[in-house]
């Protein structure tokens, strides 16, 4: 097996492991009996485990964006809704227990780490993104209305864990359609 290939390997069992227990309920004990690999090779990709958690998030991240890019047509009529939808799809697809940037900002607020700046860094993009689509699209208040559709994600996020993607989806859109609506 190839050294990328070990890496890949190492960072697809580790995100799993540490999405389905969370951060502080995993070791790299276990995390390299599962990737099947030498305890030399994790170290020799990663210097600690706050690095590969860092990795983890940042993989998790890069592949977030371009399923919303893939998904999302910013000049159509409704990039909103798209955006919704495919943060819907996303859910359902690789995030149905929940947010895994939410519980690193959890399990490592002040821990002075690089892995709270990530977790938050996505946060912020994300509102970014969605005010640069309000200003593309030429809606008053667009810092506003980012605001209140990044709450809106962040709530179909929560509401996955008790209802399901689909259904929190299904209201978010609803939701999405009245605040774009309303919006001039």
């Amino acid at each position: 097996m190839s050294q990328s290939i070990k890496k890949d390997t190492l960072l697809e069992v580790a995100e799993s492991l540490f999405y389905e227990h969370g951060f502080r309920g995993v070791g790299l004990k276990q995390i390299i009996s599962e990737a099947n690999v030498a305890t030399m090779t994790l170290y020799n990709h990663f210097l600690s485990e706050d690095k590969l958690v860092e990795e983890v998030l940042r993989r998790r991240e890069e592949r977030y964006w371009s399923y919303l890019d893939a998904h999302v047509e910013k000049d159509s009529d409704s990039p909103f809704i798209l955006a919704v939808k495919a943060h819907g799809c996303w859910l359902e697809e690789q995030s149905c227990k929940g947010d895994m940037f939410l519980r690193a900002m959890e399990d490592y607020a002040g821990t002075d780490n690089e892995i709270e700046t990530i977790a938050r860094g996505y946060k912020m993009r994300l509102l970014k993104y969605l005010q640069q689509l309000a200003q593309r699209k030429g809606k008053d208040n667009e810092r506003d209305l980012a605001n209140q559709l990044t709450l809106l994600l962040e709530g179909t996020t929560s509401l996955t864990t008790l209802i399901g993607a689909e259904k929190a989806t299904e209201y978010s859109i609803a939701m999405a359609k009245t605040l774009v609506q309303n919006t001039s």
